[in-house]
Parts: structure tokens; sequence; C-alpha cells
């Protein structure tokens, strides 16, 4: 299984640090360019996740049907094109141009989905926190590095170390990735889309995925302007602040993912994430000091470093075999989304209403939020059937359909065996069994 996904966890991590890295400077950044005004800002650092929600369903069908590998080199050339437009912007609207095409490299779902091809069904569970720690890692080290590479060799420099990323990460999946096994569904479906779209546990996790991406954008949007301009802070001082929120997060990411993914409690840790969220903003949008405001934005990082091991595994854990492209595409759509309305409305209301009056609206979001993820339930636990796949059994497998208790089987022509999951308090295995003997 390593060999497998330290790769493709390491392309993620790698196109994410180069999302992130600029994250802390980009605001302070583009408003020097000409013709910025505050709400341009927020597009230029909530734009990528424009065409990311508008990519990320074409991305994940299209893989679905053309294959992985293919649509994963397609979205880090676009991504490593758009850095390159980033790095050579003199104005605004250039600059906004290149966001938007580093976002249009939407692959986030892709490479998820060929995480969940690669490996089985039990030991999913683990490459997806896997997955989930390596993003988080990225995330930790772009707090750091992005605000102390800006300051000697310019926020320019970034962007060209997100292309080198970008295409260097095109030979890591050619050499490292094998390629995934061809999978056969048992019984595929033109309404796929609509069981997707009314699943109403994966309409908690979009929701989920919309605010906390929102948040983390708007958070960065103000976090460095406030620092610099009501603070006298300098660019060059924001790894103070970015320093120990990294070393706390990267605390909280262990421990998350343990007790959700060994212990099943997922609902339990997003909504521990979101009362993180509801203090720092609180904190955040009520200081007097920038100690106060230090530690809510390290709490914030807390929040979110617990939520990121665990979210796309959540995810995946509701989307049966032939829709994890689809089920992942919408899901980092809406997060998408979330980031692009998040960065939008950051630069609108940070000019026109009083950041204490928006972090009261957040705290309220939040405990709204905080409702609906405690009526959602923890995945329950299902066993992994693996049969040789032979003439008879193949002959056999359809009756499978007539078992209530199975929640779904596929052919793994590569491998060629037949997977069946199914729920072992229900059934038992000889069950399953006998019902493809002859």
């Amino acid at each position: 299984m390593i060999k497998s996904i330290l790769p493709l966890s390491s392309i993620i991590a790698l196109r994410f640090f180069g999302l992130f890295i600029v994250l802390p400077v980009l605001s302070v950044y583009a408003i020097n360019l000409y013709g910025a005004t505050t709400t341009l800002v927020g597009v230029v650092v909530g734009g990528y996740a424009l065409t990311q929600m508008i990519f990320q369903v074409p991305f994940g069908i299209m893989s679905d049907k053309l294959g992985r590998k293919g649509t994963i080199i397609t979205g880090l050339i676009l991504f490593g094109i758009g850095s390159i437009f980033c790095a050579i912007a003199d104005d605004i609207l250039l600059l906004m141009l290149g966001r938007f095409l580093q976002g249009a490299g939407a692959i986030g779902a892709v490479v998820t989905a060929t995480i969940s091809d690669l490996v089985k069904e039990e030991q999913r569970p683990k490459a997806m926190a896997t997955m989930g720690m390596a993003i988080g890692m990225s995330f930790a080290a772009s707090m750091i590095l992005g605000p102390t590479i800006s300051s000697f060799a310019g926020v320019e420099s970034l962007f060209y170390l997100t292309a080198v990323i970008a295409f260097g990460s095109i030979f890591i999946l050619i050499k490292f990735v094998p390629n995934p096994p061809q999978i056969i569904h048992s019984n595929p479906t033109d309404k796929q889309l609509i069981q997707v779209l009314t699943n109403k546990n994966l309409i908690k996790m979009n929701i989920t995925n919309f605010l906390q991406k929102g948040l983390m954008t708007f958070a960065f949007m103000i976090i460095p302007m406030v620092l610099i301009n009501n603070f006298q802070w300098q660019m060059s001082d924001l790894w103070k602040v970015y320093l120990p929120a990294m070393i706390f997060g990267v605390l909280a990411m262990a421990p998350a993912a343990i007790l959700a993914e060994k212990k099943g409690k997922f609902k339990e840790i997003l909504a521990v994430g979101i009362v993180f969220f509801a203090i720092s903003y609180l904190l955040i949008g009520l200081s007097s000091t920038a100690l106060v405001f230090v530690i809510g934005v390290v709490i914030f990082f807390i929040g979110f470093n617990m939520h990121e091991p665990i979210m796309q595994s959540l995810a995946s854990k509701f989307a049966k075999v032939h829709q994890r492209g689809l089920v992942l595409g919408i899901f980092n759509a809406h997060g998408y989304l979330g980031t692009f309305i998040g960065g939008v409305l950051g630069g609108v209301f940070f000019e026109k209403v009083s950041l204490s009056s928006l972090v009261m609206v957040i705290a309220v979001i939040c405990i709204i939020w905080i409702i609906l993820i405690l009526t959602m339930p923890n995945p329950s636990k299902k066993k992994t059937l693996y049969v040789p796949l032979t003439t008879q059994s193949e002959d056999k497998s359809k009756n499978l359909d007539k078992i209530s208790e199975i929640d779904e089987w596929y052919i793994n022509d590569t491998e060629q065996t037949i997977v069946i999951k199914y729920d072992s308090e229900l059934i038992e295995e000889d069950m399953i069994l006998n019902t493809l003997k002859p």
C-alpha cells in the first residue's frame, strides 16, 4: 500500500503546498498591484477556488470514464501554467487570470479516487488518513515558508516554485504511481448523479467542506491585513503567528485522525473542530492586543488541522466504488465554492462591516453547523470479502444483487477478484459464499 499511496499523497500535498504557500502573504502583495481594490484582492485570494469548483465534477467524471492518470496530468499542466502567469503578473487582472488557471487544474477528487482504487477497503481509512496528514503537513509548512521566502526573494518566487512543483509532480505520477485496477461495477445506473445529490450524509459533508474552506479563506484574507494595518507588524514578522499555529495544528492532527478512524468518532471530531472555529473567530474579531489575536489564529488552525486528515476519508465512506470520482468531485466543488465566497466576502465586508460584527455572525453559523453535524451518523464499520473470479463465480455473481445486507459488490478485473462489501452483523460470510457456488 505504502508504495502506491506515498507518491499520490506527495502529489496532492505538493499541489496544496503550492496553493497554500502564497496565502499568508497574498492579500498584502495583491493590494499593491496596479488596479487593485480590496474586492479584487478578495477575488484573487479565493479566485482559484471558483475554477476549482467548476472543474471538480467534470474532472471527477472524466477520471471515472477515461482514466485517472491522464486526468491528473492535465490538471497539473494547467496548474503549472497558471502559476507562471501569476509570477509574471504586474497588475491585479493578470494575477487574477493566473489564479483562475491554477484552479482549473482540479485534481483533488481524482487523486483521492485513485487512492481509493489502489488500496483494499480495510486499508482505505489508513490510506486516506495518510493523505490527509500529508495535506495538513504541507499546509503547516507553507505557513512558515511562505512569509519567510517572500520576505527576501519576493512573492513572485513563490509562484515560480509552485510551477516547478506542478511539473515535477507529473514525473512522480508517471514514474512511481501504478495504474489503477480495472473495475466492473455490478449495477451501474444513469441515476447516480441524483443518488449522490440526494444522499443526506453527503449533503451534510458538502456543507461542512463549504463552511470550513470559506472560514479558512476569510481568515487568510484578514490575518495579514489586521496584523500589518492594526498592529503595525511587517510582512517579515508574520512567521511569528504562523509558526505557533503550525506547531499546535500539527500536534492536533494525529489524535484527531486516530479518534476518527480507529474509534469511529468522525462527527465528534468535526464538532470539536467547529467549536474551535467559533472561539477563534471571536478572539480574532474582538481582540484589542496582538497577543489575543495570535491566540485566536492558533486556535483556528488547531480546529482546521483536526478536520483535514478525516474530511476526504469520511466523504469517501459514503460513496460507492463507481461513484467515488463523482462524489469527491462534488464534495471538493463545495469546498472550493466556500473558498471563493470566503475570499470575495472577506474583501467586500472588510471595508464595509466591522470585524466584530462579522465574527458574531460566524459564531452563530458555527452553532447551527454543529447541530447539523451531530445529526449525521458515524459510518458503520463494514467487512469486505474477496472471492477469486472464476467462470462459475462470475456466472453466479448476479445473485448478490438479491442480498439486501450487501452494500455493494464489484469485479476487480485486474486482480481477478469479486469484491463484496457487507454488514457482518446482519449476514454471515458463509451465506454470501454459498450464493456463488454452482
